[in-house]
């Protein structure tokens, strides 16, 4: 894969048009701060976002289906506040 600084994008901003995916790193704090995905890949990407929300969505709602507080809305911050408190 390809890896790019980003003073390298910010003064040559043509470099990202001859890539599909190119890793962008700081190399000031040598960290990745993220990738660059050419838009031919947009489709895709939607797709994988929607299938990861499904899922989440499906498994909220199997969780208030097994919770016996209807009452309260189930939410990950919710569950995730739950689990927390059991350690307490």
């Amino acid at each position: 894969m390809q890896t790019i600084s980003i003073s390298e994008i910010q003064r040559s901003l043509h470099k990202l048009d001859s890539f599909d995916i190119v890793e962008i790193v700081d190399k000031k704090r040598n960290k990745i701060k993220g990738y660059f995905l050419d838009s031919s890949y947009q489709s895709f990407i939607e797709k994988l976002t929607q299938n990861k929300e499904n899922k989440k969505s499906n498994l909220l709602n199997i969780v208030g289906i097994i919770d016996s507080k209807e009452d309260i809305e189930t939410t990950e911050e919710s569950l995730r506040e739950e689990r927390l408190s059991r350690y307490d």
